[in-house]
């Protein structure tokens, strides 16, 4: 965007507030939007980003007071189709297609164009295939839409928005099911949109993304607006100290002191599933934080589902303070003080429509259950409400849905979950993946204190900035193998570079790891 002084702005929401039930979500707030321009929203999970771009597509409504204005004129947004008949569109994080109709079918849900009472297919497909050729589609007006891959289906949310002549288009973290590869086609087609005058709203909690893309980023905290920077003003320090409130820059440093490592409460020899984890072994001492690293599909979330007796294994030993135990399921796991994280919070580990209370509960609760297996709801409410405390769980109350939550809160009430088992070794596979920037720091404070306490922590993580800010110890992992190792006795320092070289096959093996296994 250029000379946006000189446009009229597309949009304009002005003093916007939403209440729910004994929560105000928005207070005040506002955003400017300019045709041609990327204009990214950022703040912590339970900013008000989605309660804001939610108000703006229709599905809430503001509480009053407030004036929403597109293209210069006041307008009432009074549900989804009024949005959409503005020229609103929203691509969401789930894609909101339905897979067994075809690209025509999808593009045109809602408004099929028929001739007397048959729906028009074939003017449909006709209609939007130009829109497809125009966004480089592969795929064909009257391909199956489950047949895309996540990629391809962003083109047809797209395709839709285009073709129902939408000029305001919110993308909420669309990145994330996406590789590199696929990551950098959507930046060129999304600069290819703002070079047509399309106004886009982008929602992520990345750094590089927000630097690459964006005119102007917009930050919200707790609800308020507290600021707008030009994309020459941008830097990380500023952003974060906008959406926390506080200078966190040091929070992924951590000091890496002389190895010192405690007894060792955990060894793993020769385990493998015959598939994609080859024969591995190492050694987890007390009160260390060892770090698994590696590229996408290296391995390292299969073979922390071996060492959980998640999945089955063909061959591996495993130890527990030096005493031989037999892991085949996860109840045997737990039984021998060994608990995993998931990587999948909503789909494995929470159950979302239950409340914080229970879920934190639902481990422990029958060791202090009554007479006939009966829930000892003091007891419960109790541990809920000390883990609320110590973990600092941002909730009105324990008897909250874990699905009304933020990622990063859903997270903390998941860890504490796990917590409650009281586990010598603790599994952290991707935990701060979807939480923001604050949510990190209060995650990797809760890692820290743990492993001060004698917990044995293994962080599986696919950002090597966490890896490298948290981990005492790095296991690096390629195509299946535990390749190579950094810190502790290795002698060699924990840095980006390093595990990339041996993730990529640049670095050289450690021998010791072969032996270990």
């Amino acid at each position: 965007m250029s000379g946006e002084q000189k446009l009229q702005p597309v949009l304009e929401m002005r003093g916007v507030s939403k209440t729910f039930p004994g929560v105000k979500a928005l207070r005040e707030v506002s955003l400017t939007l300019y045709p041609g321009e990327v204009h990214s929203l950022m703040g912590e999970n339970g900013a008000g980003k989605s309660t804001l771009m939610k108000i703006l597509s229709g599905a809430y409504t503001a509480d009053a007071g407030c004036e929403i204005r597109i293209g210069g004129e006041s307008v009432v947004i009074d549900g989804p189709q009024s949005a959409r008949d503005l020229g609103v569109a929203v691509i969401y994080q789930e894609l909101a297609l339905c897979p067994s109709l075809t690209v025509a079918e999808n593009i045109y849900l809602g408004r099929e164009l028929h001739h007397g009472p048959r729906i028009a297919r074939r003017e449909m497909e006709l209609a939007c295939g130009d829109i497809l050729k125009r966004l480089g589609a592969s795929f064909k007006p009257n391909t199956v839409v489950s047949t895309l891959s996540i990629a391809e289906r962003q083109l047809v949310e797209i395709a839709r928005a285009m073709q129902g002549n939408a000029r305001i288009l919110v993308m909420d973290e669309p990145t994330t099911p996406l590789s590199s590869r696929e990551t950098d086609r959507l930046f060129a087609l999304i600069r290819q949109l703002r070079a047509e005058g399309l106004a886009i709203v982008y929602v992520s909690h990345r750094m590089a993304e927000i630097y690459e893309l964006s005119d102007r980023v917009s930050v919200l905290r707790d609800g308020t607006y507290v600021g707008t920077l030009a994309r020459a003003e941008l830097s990380a320090d500023s952003l974060v100290r906008m959406m926390v409130g506080r200078d966190i820059s040091g929070f992924y440093k951590k000091e890496h002191r002389p190895f010192d490592p405690g007894k060792v409460v955990m060894s793993v020899r020769n385990f493998s599933d015959g598939r994609r984890v080859k024969p591995s072994g190492f050694d987890l001492h007390t009160g260390e934080v060892l770090g698994i690293a590696g590229l996408v599909g290296a391995g390292r979330t299969e073979l922390a589902r071996l060492i959980f007796g998640a999945d089955e294994r063909i061959s591996g030993e495993i130890e527990i303070d030096g005493v031989p135990v037999s892991i085949r399921t996860p109840l045997d796991a737990i039984n021998a003080g060994i608990v995993y994280l998931t990587e999948d919070r909503k789909g494995r580990g929470l159950f979302l429509d239950m409340s914080v209370r229970d879920n934190i509960n639902v481990c422990a609760c029958s060791r202090d259950a009554r007479t006939g297996g009966v829930m000892n709801l003091a007891r419960a409410n109790e541990r809920a409400n000390g883990a609320i405390r110590e973990l600092e769980i941002k909730v009105p109350n324990s008897k909250v849905n874990v699905g009304a939550l933020s990622g990063g809160n859903q997270q903390k009430v998941l860890l504490s979950r796990l917590l409650e088992i009281q586990p010598k070794v603790l599994i952290l596979d991707e935990p701060t993946r979807g939480v923001d920037i604050g949510a990190k720091s209060e995650i990797y404070r809760i890692i820290n204190e743990l492993a001060k306490r004698g917990v044995a922590v293994i962080v599986i993580s696919s950002e090597l900035p966490e890896v490298v800010g948290t981990a005492d110890r790095v296991l690096v992992m390629r195509e299946g193998e535990l390749v190579g190792e950094l810190g502790g006795y290795s002698g060699r320092p924990i840095t980006q570079e390093s595990i990339i070289e041996l993730a990529t096959g640049a670095g050289g093996e450690s021998e010791a790891l072969k032996q270990a296994a």
